[in-house]
């Protein structure tokens, strides 16, 4: 679709490396700042789905921007600037091989492992008798390991983490501290909103000088799961669904159409009318999570306005 954005290559002064991650698109310049481009692009079960969402991308970087100004008082993060609906600019880190989920409630992936039987994941016991959606009595942290582009992120517990050298003792201790303290103020804000903030994850880098930096985005409906408040203890009794605010509406549309993912399964189609029924959906959860109307930006040319608007940055 004209109107959205799949794949950049764009060639910024001092452009160092580029490189195309499941939805984003990152662009290295001259080994100090990153460009991080949003686009419109689709992912489930770690596949890029064929066709892109429009507003999708300028969705995901707002939210993450106004939340990360919501939480830079408890966590440092890599921001510099927002010059573009679709873009963020910040300082350039290395990321670590690892991603810090957080859960409050055994739902999605804790509640597919707790439905099979496990009653561990990553080296955390999870309480007997819990039902799906049920709170856990305290929020816990299962981190995944980094996939390369197109593998699945793999469960990996703490301890592994650090007898393999993937994250330092001390550098975790200080990851693990950030994630809890950003749960507790995304759990803050959500509640403003009339939401449950479900379970989440968060990335981290380190910059030159050592600093442990918060990086890509937080509190997405990508990156997130929110059920609605109103409700939620009623449903739970009666053993119904929660209404949730979260990427898992794709995600149940992919498996009742025969698709999580797994090998040899074909991507279902989606016609227009489904892509145009989840941007809308982008578009709903937007304005609950930040309580804010959502104002669609110019994409008559949404290409060559990113590129603008980034260059009138680089040049300042």
């Amino acid at each position: 679709m004209s109107n959205t954005i799949n794949t950049t290559a764009y060639n910024f002064p001092k452009q160092k490396s580029y490189y195309k991650g499941k939805v984003r698109e990152v662009y290295n310049i001259n080994d100090e700042i990153l460009v991080m481009i949003a686009s419109d692009r689709l992912s489930a079960f770690d596949v890029v789905m064929p066709k892109q969402i429009p507003y999708k991308g300028q969705i995901l970087n707002q939210i993450a921007s106004k939340m990360m100004d919501l939480t830079k008082d408890i966590v440092p993060n890599w921001i510099v600037d927002i010059p573009d609906p679709n873009v963020a600019i910040g300082h350039l880190c290395e990321p670590f091989k690892v991603e810090m989920v957080i859960r409050g409630y055994m739902s999605g992936h804790a509640a597919r492992e707790y439905k099979a039987g496990k009653r561990v994941l990553c080296g955390v016991p999870m309480p007997e008798g819990l039902k799906e959606n049920d709170k856990f009595p305290e929020p816990i942290i299962t981190p995944a390991t980094k996939a390369e582009d197109g593998d699945h992120d793999e469960d990996i517990s703490k301890e592994d983490i650090i007898s393999k050298g993937i994250v330092s003792k001390e550098d975790y201790e200080v990851l693990e501290k950030y994630t809890r303290a950003l749960f507790k103020r995304g759990t803050e804000i959500a509640a403003e909103r009339g939401l449950i903030l479900v379970d989440t994850k968060y990335e981290f880098g380190k910059t030159k000088d050592g600093k442990i930096l918060l990086i890509d985005e937080i509190h997405t409906p990508d990156s997130s799961r929110y059920f609605y408040a109103e409700g939620y203890k009623e449903r739970q009794s009666r053993g119904e669904a929660q209404k949730q605010l979260s990427k898992e509406f794709v995600r149940q549309w992919l498996i009742t159409n025969g698709f999580q993912g797994l090998e040899g399964q074909k991507v279902p189609e989606m016609s227009d009318e489904k892509i145009q029924e989840i941007s809308e959906r982008y578009i709903e959860l937007y304005e609950n999570i930040t309580g804010e109307t959502f104002v669609k930006s110019d994409v008559s040319n949404i290409s060559e306005r990113i590129e603008q608007n980034v260059l009138a940055f680089l040049n300042k």
